[in-house]
């Protein structure tokens, strides 16, 4: 299964007017038959059956590949939760008032979201990206503009485009330069960023409906094969959820390019994600992937850079009925299969113990010849 073809976004003027903007990074091959060939050889000679430690083997395996050495080391993981408002929520596609956005940005800082603790247990920085929120937030002690973020405490970013995108049901979402302006920032913090993966989490009431228009729209899934209940809808909230979804459908139904799609029917968040994939994908840092609206993210930078995938770990299937589908498109293997659907990053903060146990067996466990155990006969 595969979405539509790629077009070249340089021949599309939408594109054209975006690099005026901002010029995204290039994301070149990164297929290294040679480092290949080395580490399959470390793992199929570790003591163990070949192939016995299944997915782990093959995530120690991309995991290396990502960065470009046979004994792969993660260093100071930055969890980015990108987080903005969306006009659609006014037309009632989620259960949760949109209130919720800023009161969850202010438990992610507090310290006592999902993200939050599963980041600290982790010792995984924790960003929060204010890409479009419906409301400021005061000026507190722990924002890095002012001064250094004391060690473990999260970090607001101050990246606010507008207080929300508009009403994508009836017009676009986002101008050109506001979208354009948003994948910027989010490539501009990647670049601050220390380390060499970066785990990207979300929150914005309204974003399983843009992530289910996006894939509707690029990959030509139906709408209503890839909507769910999202926060908790009901069955009656669930079918004037599918009524406005269709709507924007066919409000824009001429638009078909990754960009103008994500412009028209997307959020801040997930085009500020957009920009963070490609930049980190150039800098050759591994990508975790977290849920639906994470990985609608990773499909709009992959029609810009197709080898943004090569980069990517897929740390979790949610719940969402949609995100089968998205993965299975990306040709993704998830790593858990928990029917998750809290978004966040929560998916991601938990798979990355996977991540490190990868590469602690790649670099420590023994091979038959070191340890003096007798190989298959």
């Amino acid at each position: 299964m595969s979405c539509a073809p790629f077009d070249s976004p340089v021949s599309d003027s939408l594109s054209q007017a975006v690099k005026a903007l901002w010029s995204w990074p290039a994301v070149p091959d990164i297929r290294d038959e040679a480092l290949a060939a080395r580490v399959q050889h470390k793992l199929d000679f570790k003591t163990k059956p070949q192939g016995s430690l299944g997915t782990l083997e093959r995530l120690a395996a991309r995991i290396a590949g990502i960065l470009a050495t046979d004994a792969p080391q993660l260093e100071l993981p930055q969890m980015v939760v990108f987080a903005a408002d969306h006009g659609l929520a006014a037309r009632g596609v989620s259960a949760y008032p949109v209130d919720v956005t800023w009161q969850m940005v202010e438990n992610f800082l507090a310290g006592g979201a999902a993200v939050s603790v599963l980041s600290r247990q982790h010792a995984i920085a924790l960003n929060v990206m204010d890409c479009g929120v419906a409301r400021d937030f005061a000026v507190r002690e722990q924002d890095p503009e002012h001064k250094l973020p004391k060690a473990g405490e999260p970090r607001l970013w101050r990246r606010k485009v507008a207080y929300g995108t508009a009403d994508c049901s009836q017009g676009q979402a986002m101008t050109v330069e506001q979208c354009a302006m948003a994948m910027r920032n989010g490539a501009e913090l990647v670049k601050k960023l220390p380390g060499n993966a970066l785990l990207l989490g979300e929150m914005g009431i309204g974003n399983t409906s843009s992530a289910s228009l996006l894939l509707a729209r690029l990959c030509g899934e139906p709408i209503e094969a890839v909507t769910g209940a999202g926060t908790g809808l009901d069955a009656e909230g669930l079918a004037r959820k599918l009524a406005v979804l269709r709507q924007v459908l066919e409000l824009h139904a001429d638009v078909q390019q990754p960009l103008a799609v994500l412009a028209a029917m997307g959020g801040l968040e997930i085009a500020a994600m957009t920009g963070a994939v490609l930049q980190a994908a150039a800098e050759r840092r591994v990508i975790v992937v977290d849920g639906f609206i994470t990985t609608a993210a990773v499909l709009v930078a992959s029609r810009m850079q197709p080898h943004v995938l090569q980069r990517c770990v897929y740390a979790h299937c949610s719940g969402e009925p949609g995100h089968a589908r998205m993965l299975a498109h990306l040709q993704a293997e998830a790593l858990l299969d928990w029917q998750l659907r809290l978004g966040e990053g929560s998916g991601a903060a938990l798979a990355w113990p996977l991540l490190q146990s990868a590469c602690t067996m790649l670099n420590e466990m023994a091979s038959f010849e070191s340890a003096g155990v007798s190989t298959k006969s």
